[in-house]
């Protein structure tokens, strides 16, 4: 199949589920659950959305700084005003098409900072695989840290999927989960030797592949410590971003990091399941809200809220961005120009600015 009309149909599927995710949202929603919904837009503190947005857009500054960290080991120290401005390029695309981004912000860099694009495809693949296990710490210390409230929640659902109808969890069921998972992963391993000449089995064990080698690749970082510090200080921001939220609403104010942990959890796998969490991050908010108490509407509206926060935010500074970096180029080759310095001199000594 022609690899532009799959992406176009991979594109409408997700898209479609969605707006499905919309509907199912909405269709449950009474008029005086309406009303409420209504009552805390209107009575929303909006300025606090400021802070929610430069805690976003300081966290995508990190990125564009580990993004360079990442490009040092190649040889490649690109100035970080360029970076910045490809990522937030790279975000807009993501909304109008799932990992559009991830190739787009490779190649708005490689235009102004003359490093080929094909060369930062494994930083990429890398950066996905730590914000993988950044994913799973924060969701790890969100159940750790709320085993009293997300613990019967989870045992709820264990127990409707593996239960007995006399004794709880069933231990048969139990044990032919794990057989599952064991002969899953045993399968999987054969399949990828024996049978990698075959095209889509070989595209998939790329991707394994790509993966761990991104895990593996921050051995070559020179700047280890600050990878880390910046892998950190993204998902910081993003807990940050949250947390202030809370504050925007008068039902929420009441709600702390605990809770903040739990809706960056949810709302970064909905970032996952549907283009941009449309649909799917206002449903698994009001979920995740609905443990704490919070009545439906109210959590589906901060869903809303926050969603809609982010949203613009990504849309208007990558406009921006994309305006903003010709320009930037177009100003320094003519300061290069004037001064007789050739800009391609800077390729591997640049990075200060």
């Amino acid at each position: 199949m022609n690899k532009k009309l799959l992406s176009v149909l991979q594109y409408i599927i997700f898209l479609g589920l969605g707006i499905f995710l919309v509907w199912w949202s909405m269709r449950k929603v009474s008029d005086k659950d309406w009303e409420d919904i209504q009552n805390a837009f209107r009575n929303a503190n909006y300025w606090l959305l400021l802070p929610v947005i430069t805690a976003l857009l300081l966290s995508h500054y990190s990125r564009a700084i580990r993004w360079k960290i990442l490009m040092e080991p190649l040889g490649y120290k690109p100035r970080i005003s360029n970076t910045y401005m490809a990522v937030l390029i790279g975000y807009l695309a993501n909304l109008a098409v799932p990992r559009l981004g991830e190739v787009l912000k490779c190649t708005a860099l490689a235009r102004y900072e003359k490093v080929p694009a094909d060369k930062l495809v494994g930083t990429i693949v890398a950066e996905r695989a730590f914000d993988l296990i950044c994913l799973a710490i924060v969701m790890t210390i969100a159940i750790v840290t709320q085993s009293d409230i997300i613990g019967p929640y989870a045992t709820g659902l264990l127990n409707d999927i593996l239960g007995s109808k006399t004794s709880g969890l069933s231990a048969t069921k139990i044990i032919i989960l794990l057989a599952i998972v064991v002969i899953g992963f045993a399968g999987a391993w054969y399949v990828f030797k024996k049978f990698s000449h075959i095209s889509f089995i070989y595209k998939i064990k790329r991707i394994v592949q790509g993966i761990w080698q991104g895990l593996t690749s921050v051995r070559y970082v020179k700047s280890k410590g600050w990878f880390i510090f910046h892998s950190v200080f993204i998902w910081a921001m993003y807990l940050v971003s949250v947390r202030i939220g809370m504050y925007a609403m008068q039902e929420t104010t009441v709600y702390g990091t605990k809770e903040s942990l739990s809706v960056l959890s949810t709302g970064s796998i909905a970032m996952i399941i549907t283009p941009s969490g449309i649909g799917a991050y206002p449903l698994l908010v009001q979920e995740t809200m609905a443990l704490y108490g919070l009545k439906e509407s109210l959590g589906l509206a901060f869903g809303w809220l926050m969603w809609t926060v982010q949203f613009f935010q990504i849309l208007i500074s990558g406009f921006v961005a994309l305006a903003l970096l010709p320009y930037f180029n177009k100003k320094q080759k003519e300061s290069h120009a004037q001064s007789g310095h050739h800009p391609k001199q800077d390729l591997h000594t640049s990075g200060a600015d």
